[in-house]
């Protein structure tokens, strides 16, 4: 995996992948080259904001030409890591689970899911896709014989915290975490929090502002 400067912000980081995703779809509509003027019409940013961001991994398009589409898509794949493969685990079973496992773009951009832990007994056995549901307390014998990069995890708040603990002493160092909880973990884990619940109430508070405000 490609390495850069600790100085790029992560705001600039969290924006990477927005750009994958409309690069993709340009070089899906067949179209080869792209302004900074009219990807950053697209995306909502200026065309100097995109060459700022640009230019922090490298020297990407050529002025008075713009950018390859698919030289530029290949270079943030790559600077995302998705040119590497990742085997990952989801704790917690239900019915976000699933459509994560089920969702087919996270295989084709090599993101493999081994397995599904959870405390049901009525959930331990089934198969989601091709992937095996098992009880968490076959979590540290399954770690142990294969090498897990990510845990997605998807728990009661309750044992948000102490499930996160033992997956970080099994040695996994990435999360994502879907637990409505601000989890602690060691300087060398990263965590991805995605919380469901605040992004509707920031949708509810907008709606009702946008209401008082007419």
């Amino acid at each position: 995996m490609q390495t850069f400067s600790k100085r790029v912000s992560m705001t600039v980081v969290k924006r990477l992948p927005k750009y994958y995703q409309y690069l993709t779809d340009l070089q899906d509509q067949h179209i080869e080259k792209i302004s900074s003027k009219e990807l950053a019409a697209m995306m909502g940013l200026t065309a100097s904001q995109i060459r700022q961001d640009l230019n922090s991994f490298g020297a990407y398009g050529q002025q008075g030409y713009g950018y390859k589409v698919k030289e530029l898509k290949e270079a943030i794949r790559k600077i995302l890591g998705l040119d590497l493969q990742y085997n990952c685990i989801i704790i917690g079973s239900g019915n976000l689970g699933h459509a994560i496992v089920n969702y087919e773009r996270f295989k084709e951009e090599g993101i493999h899911f081994k397995a599904m832990f959870d405390v049901d007994p009525d959930q331990i056995g089934k198969k989601v896709g091709d992937v095996t549901v098992y009880h968490m307390d076959d979590l540290d014998a399954f770690v142990a014989h294969h090498k897990i990069d990510i845990c997605i995890l998807s728990v009661p708040q309750k044992v948000g915290q102490e499930t996160t603990d033992r997956v970080v002493e099994l040695g996994i160092k990435a999360i994502l975490n879907f637990v409505p909880l601000d989890l602690t973990v060691p300087d060398d884990v990263v965590v991805e929090s995605v919380n469901i619940t605040d992004s509707l109430f920031t949708l509810t508070y907008l709606i009702n502002e946008e209401e008082e405000n007419e």
